[in-house]
């Protein structure tokens, strides 16, 4: 004990010395090892060594790049740009004698997916495949720097040479560039030359939005299964092609922890995943643990953190036959840092990631043949439980919209599974699924078990904390008519199979240049994109509150959009083009109007709006939730090609907010706004303005009287007068509410509901706020129905505190109204089907009556 505690303390004076002096590159070697002096090391390249400022990525680009020139056993392959155009970059490392077979290792491979083919591979020559991914999160440095010390060594270590014929390794440097830029960017230019690692240094203390996310300010770390954004594609598109073994992923965690490595709690493991998982993580741990005690590292295991979402990099293989490993390090956030384990530098963070790359690559090809045999058998497993499933199928789809429709086909299509397009009307237990708009899913097929992952309704757990979220059910998130199917149906459906790389069916004009008018209906995802790109062009948008009847046979809803010239000097020829390619763009159909004449409601009726063209500010900065606001410059600048201002919500002080007519707040706490700002707001809503707003912003908007919301404030009664402190932590934590899916319902002749057809729909909740309804009954577009909970976990306390409570309220203020969220309806990009809620807010908040909502 005396010689350890002796150890550590010579350990932290290194670590102090190595926070002030030059990094050698031999502090992170192991030893036994010698290098080929042809292989670059970091410093040549660099001009430092690691661990003494921060890489950006294009200098992790260009040693890469040296890296593969030099080297024989490298591959560098770029498989897709960032949003700010960075190259996504894999490395393919092997010996050079599967550098030259890859195609056939890779069939090879596919073939452990196919029970019939899987006996007859021959397991004892094929190569273990480990995927090592670094830094999905840019501010979380220590594994982007690693990776280049990890690629010096699999490119240089002679000592390696005769493993590398058994194990390809798939590395992905830096997964998140655009976060790994704006993070080395701001630490080293507040790096001072005699550190002294006091937290409150600005180095160690980013600037909004921080470097954690992508440049929409996006986790990409729960984007494994939606693939919403190029990153996550590029990547799954290559770990499908290849299916790893083990798939690593190195994060950091809080500056005064040490260092994780799974496997995580067993309890909070997904139901899908096999036992026989757990039993191979825990068997490699004991790699890691054996190279971390070598170099006196502290470390944890079994606690913390789970595996059940699988939208995580850790925990997206484990139901694909595969073993993910989450490793997490104790943070420096920066290059040093006081911590109650004593002065943390960053290179020392950066040797522990190091070094679990080291204690991987041997787990890998000592179990490379016991690796792939579980892959195989997962597989044969799976099938098994496809041929007993009573289910054998998924049918989902919606008749009135394209869109929300092929974006689920287009998510599910990433994952190397079979999906079939319907070719045919069919009504199965009164839901209508109609040709062309609809899409199954057969359960016979390899992935099963991830698809069952995707469609499953789950309210039962062995535990009741989660890491992230508890449900994720797509076609609920994307408010879609699904259900699964017996063998009967789906054996007579006539059906056509799809494959990756559809496209968004395009749209069309019915009718001809020179028409009266032109209307389009409001289902279709893209319908306010189409809007918005008609008000761009200036002609003259107007909403009706009515339906009304074209032809006989030909209605619109509700919510429908009329479309004419205005006072655009242009010919009808132009404005019918202009129609059509808007149209084709976005999927609507536009329907050509020869009278004013029309049934049900005429074109002069008052109950139909002359719409204003969108002027969308969105706060930023602050304490605004990062994550969320991002979602919403995504939504509109990506989804719907709309130009919106990012404004810092301290501007608001001295802005001129006349230049907007809608404003959002995100989620987020608001302190920063003066009083000035406040009454400029005020004035702002009060004179016709829009206010979307949503969670604490709510509640800062009512304590400065602008809008009225209440919320309810009721605590759980408990008269037990002693509990067990091992507890606390737990019985906490089950009150917390992580994320699940609810039942909600909607007013749909509100402009807020246009576009929907059914008022029953889902909304994903993450938080205990519950929203009084408002005194006003047509205040309350959208409520918790008496019976919510879908799908996911929810204290029962808070359940009952949920029930018939509002998920949107609308207040007046003057002339202006205050749309109030509970809930994120752009939640990870990928809950399509809240999404319309919010364009509605944008696009018809304007016209909403103030009687309303007072």
């Amino acid at each position: 004990m005396f010689k350890k505690l002796i150890f550590l303390l010579l350990l932290l004076q290194a670590n102090s010395l190595i926070a002030q002096e030059k990094v050698p590159l031999e502090y992170y070697l192991k030893p036994g090892y010698s290098y080929n002096p042809d292989i670059p090391t970091p410093e040549s390249v660099l001009g430092y060594n690691i661990g003494e400022w921060h890489v950006s990525y294009d200098q992790v680009y260009m040693y890469m790049q040296a890296l593969a020139e030099a080297s024989d056993r490298i591959k560098l392959e770029v498989t897709g740009r960032t949003y700010e155009k960075r190259p996504l970059m894999m490395l393919t490392i092997s010996h050079r004698d599967n550098l030259g077979k890859l195609n056939a290792i890779k069939y090879q491979r596919s073939q452990l997916r196919i029970p019939a083919e899987s006996r007859n591979v021959d397991l004892e020559a094929l190569p273990v495949v480990t995927y090592m991914g670094y830094s999905v999160h840019g501010n979380e440095a220590s594994g982007v720097n690693a990776s280049l010390l990890a690629a010096y060594h699999f490119a240089a270590a002679n000592e390696i040479e005769e493993d590398l014929k058994s194990i390809i390794i798939l590395m992905e440097p830096g997964i998140n560039p655009d976060g790994i830029n704006r993070f080395s960017s701001w630490v080293n230019s507040n790096r001072s030359i005699h550190m002294n690692g006091d937290p409150n240094n600005r180095e160690l203390n980013e600037a909004w939005p921080r470097g954690r996310t992508n440049h929409y300010w996006f986790d990409l770390n729960r984007d494994w299964l939606p693939v919403q954004h190029p990153e996550s594609r590029a990547r799954i598109t290559k770990i499908q092609e290849w299916k790893p073994n083990l798939i690593l992923d190195f994060h950091e965690m809080g500056t005064n922890s040490t260092f994780f490595f799974q496997p995580g709690i067993p309890s909070r493991n997904h139901p899908l995943t096999p036992a026989k998982n757990f039993e191979l993580t825990e068997k490699i741990a004991q790699y890691h643990a054996k190279y971390l005690d070598e170099i006196g590292s502290l470390y944890f295991t079994q606690e913390s953190y789970d595996d059940f979402y699988y939208g995580k990099g850790s925990t997206y293989p484990d139901v694909q036959g595969q073993v993910g490993i989450l490793f997490e390090q104790a943070s420096s956030r920066g290059h040093l840092q006081e911590s109650v384990n004593g002065p943390l530098t960053f290179a020392f963070t950066v040797r522990n990631q190091f070094t679990a790359s080291l204690s991987s690559f041997e787990a890998s090809v000592a179990m490379r043949k016991e690796l792939n045999s579980y892959m195989r058998d997962f597989y044969i497993d799976a099938k098994s439980d496809a041929d007993a499933d009573t289910n054998k199928a998924y049918i989902f789809g919606l008749a009135k919209d394209k869109g929300r429709t092929y974006h689920l086909a287009d998510m599910i299509l990433y994952h190397d599974i079979k999906l079939y397009s319907l070719k045919e009307d069919i009504k199965i237990n009164g839901l209508d699924f109609k040709a062309d708009r609809a899409f199954i899913v057969p359960l016979n097929q390899p992935q099963y078990r991830l698809i069952k992952g995707m469609f499953e309704t789950r309210t039962d757990f062995q535990d009741s904390l989660f890491y992230d979220v508890s449900a994720w059910t797509l076609p609920m998130a994307f408010d879609m008519d699904f259900m699964a199917l017996n063998s009967r149906i789906l054996n007579l459906a006539n059906v056509e199979e799809v494959k990756k790389g559809i496209t968004l069916p395009q749209g069309k004009v019915n009718g001809a240049a020179g028409a009266y008018s032109y209307a389009f209906e409001w289902n279709e995802y893209y319908a306010p994109k189409a809007a918005f790109k008609l008000m761009e062009k200036g002609y003259n948008l107007r909403l009706a509150h009515e339906a009304f009847d074209i032809t006989g046979d030909l209605s619109m809803g509700r919510g429908s959009i009329l479309v004419d010239k205005g006072r655009q000097p242009v010919s009808d020829q132009t404005f019918f083009e202009d129609l059509q390619s808007i149209a084709k763009l976005t999927g609507i159909t536009i329907h050509g109007i020869n009278t004013g004449y029309t049934g049900g409601i005429n074109m002069g009726s008052p109950s139909i709006d002359v719409l204003e063209k969108p002027e969308v500010a969105l706060l930023v900065d602050g304490g605004v939730y990062s994550n969320e606001a991002g979602e919403i410059w995504h939504l509109l600048d990506q989804r719907l090609e709309m130009p919106i201002t990012l404004l810092p919500s301290d501007e608001m002080n001295s802005a001129d907010l006349n230049r907007y007519n809608v404003i959002v707040l995100p989620n987020g706490s608001y302190g920063n706004i003066s009083k000035s700002g406040v009454e400029s707001l005020k004035s702002w809503v009060r004179a016709g303005g829009t206010i979307i707003a949503r969670g604490r912003a709510l509640e800062w908007l009512n304590s400065q009287q602008i809008g009225e919301f209440s919320f309810k404030t009721e605590t759980e009664k408990d008269s037990t007068i002693q509990k067990s402190y091992a507890n606390l932590s737990n019985d906490f934590g089950s009150k917390v509410t992580g994320g699940a899916i609810f039942k909600v319902k909607l007013d749909l002749s509100h402009p807020l509901g246009y576009g929907y057809d059914k008022e029953d729909m889902y909304t994903f909740r993450n938080s205990n706020q519950f929203l009084l309804p408002s005194k006003n009954p047509y205040a309350n577009p959208l409520v918790y129905t008496d019976s919510p909970l879908a799908s996911g976990y929810v204290y029962p306390f808070n359940l009952e505190q949920m029930k018939n409570t509002a998920m949107i309220r609308v207040s007046a203020v003057g002339r202006g109204k205050v749309i109030g969220f509970v809930d994120d309806p752009n939640f990870r990009a990928f809950w399509f089907g809240t999404n319309k809620l919010f364009f509605n807010s944008i696009f018809f908040g304007q016209t909403i009556s103030s009687s309303s909502a007072r």
